[in-house]
């Protein structure tokens, strides 16, 4: 069996590479290589390299449900059970002696037929900021192209660009329900960057000018007038290309009257994913795919989930598991039944066969006995859930010991923890994108890979959860 990728002593990855510091790369800029990159066109080709490995390429979009502050992995995913265990989670059982907390989350409890979950994984870190963008960005952030390493949906964003048709007026990456924290395109160009919407019952209010579309339309053409040169990317480089980027894109949704009536629900619609802004963005994420208007990668957001104290509490107001399952309950629930109802893209298929959707937060908390102040502490091993997009249904990949601390069987064929880089690798491989790409357009020439080291086998995509 080969045994699990060892953790160094400063919560990094020693598969990551000679680190190229912050520091380091700000003198690089200060000798002009960096500048030199930034003052290039983002229109420039982008040579990437890629070996001969085959995706699973059953997904056309993929959602991220990310769950910053990370959740308590042994009272959800894996529960463990024990004094500490309240009554009214209503521990059952399932298949071969699975166990679940079917009162915290009995919505999901229904349909755990339908879903995937991995018990195996193992975070690289436990300071919250760099867990969440190693989430997010496959890599550690101190790491070599750590800090200019774009989002996964930004990668997604790019790769589809290819696949746009005229009609697609929404940009590939949308971020739901996100008020900061997350991830942008990096040193990609700013068009892959995510769309940041906070859903609501009358959609986008800034897709509406205040004075008008025609006083709008007289005030772009004058600002084509007075500064179409610099809109070249010339002499400014980059961040006038990026923002001419972003004001066409911008532009485009404002003639397109149509994208609004995706960002809106009805009051039905919304109580059945649980009249939350969590439910109401996984509402939005089915209706924006099913729209068919560009969107490929959504990230659905819903934080608050450190819980060091007062993990079981039920006051009003509290942030606990009692406020926040039942919110991720609806919201996942209304999510995978509404993929399963909604045709898909390809004759005979549904929505739900070809979106991919993960459900992660950037590691797990401590189990066993509470700590002293009635809560749990950061902990590297935690769980996911994967589903749609040709993921095997009603399984559970890998398992812990009896108290949860760690695993007893990593369920696939790399007889290890997963990591984070293996969940992108198996977002990149259901949607039919090489992971193991290495692109030769980073601005220190290093080389940019989707996924550090995928390259030389070290991750790869779960291959049995796929079906």
């Amino acid at each position: 069996m080969r045994p699990s990728i060892p953790l160094s002593k400063d919560g990094s990855s020693p598969l990551q590479g000679p680190a190229l510091s912050r520091r380091a790369f700000v003198e690089l800029g200060a000798g002009g290589l960096v500048a030199s990159w930034f003052l290039k066109s983002p229109a420039s080709a982008m040579a990437a390299e890629t070996a001969a490995v085959g995706t699973k390429n059953t997904a056309k979009n993929a959602i991220l449900v990310f769950l910053p502050g990370a959740p308590s992995q042994i009272d959800t995913w894996d529960l463990k059970e024990g004094a500490w265990t309240p009554a009214d989670f209503a521990p059952t059982s399932f298949g071969s002696g699975m166990r679940f907390p079917t009162g915290l989350m009995p919505k999901v409890g229904d349909r755990l037929g339908d879903i995937t979950i991995v018990r195996s994984v193992l975070s690289w870190a436990l300071v919250h900021g760099l867990a969440q963008t190693w989430t997010q960005i496959s890599r550690n952030p101190t790491g070599a192209l750590g800090n200019i390493a774009p989002h996964i949906g930004s990668v997604v964003a790019l790769e589809m660009e290819a696949r746009r048709k005229p009609t697609d007026v929404l940009p590939a990456f949308l971020s739901l329900n996100t008020t900061g924290g997350i991830s942008g395109a990096g040193y990609l160009p700013s068009l892959y960057s995510p769309f940041a919407a906070q859903p609501s019952s009358t959609g986008l209010a800034s897709l509406v000018h205040p004075d008008g579309s025609q006083r709008f339309a007289l005030r772009w053409n004058d600002l084509q007038a007075v500064d179409a040169a610099l809109r070249t990317g010339q002499p400014l480089g980059k961040d006038a290309a990026d923002l001419a980027g972003f004001y066409t894109q911008a532009k485009t949704l404002m003639d397109s009257p149509s994208v609004n009536a995706l960002f809106t629900w009805s009051d039905a619609d919304y109580q059945r994913y649980g009249a939350t802004s969590f439910g109401g963005s996984c509402l939005v994420a089915k209706q924006v795919l099913a729209g068919r208007q560009g969107s490929r990668f959504i990230q659905v957001t819903l934080g608050g989930w450190d819980h060091h104290n007062n993990i079981y509490s039920k006051q009003q107001g509290a942030q606990s598991l009692y406020n926040l399952c039942p919110q991720l309950d609806s919201g996942l629930a209304g999510l995978l039944d509404d993929l399963k109802a909604t045709p898909g893209e390809t004759p005979g298929k549904t929505l739900f066969d070809e979106t991919l959707v993960l459900v992660a937060g950037e590691f797990g908390r401590t189990v066993g006995a509470l700590n002293g102040e009635a809560g749990r502490d950061h902990f590297l091993r935690t769980s996911v859930v994967l589903f749609g997009g040709g993921i095997r249904r009603g399984q559970v990949i890998g398992s812990t010991d009896a108290t949860g601390a760690t695993l007893k069987e990593s369920g696939w064929s790399e007889s290890r923890d997963v990591r984070m880089e293996d969940l992108a690798s198996t977002i990149y491989s259901a949607l039919g994108i090489d992971w193991t790409t290495v692109r030769h357009d980073d601005p220190v020439g290093r080389g940019f890979e989707y996924v550090p080291y995928a390259k030389d086998g070290v991750y790869k995509p779960i291959d049995v959860a796929f079906g």
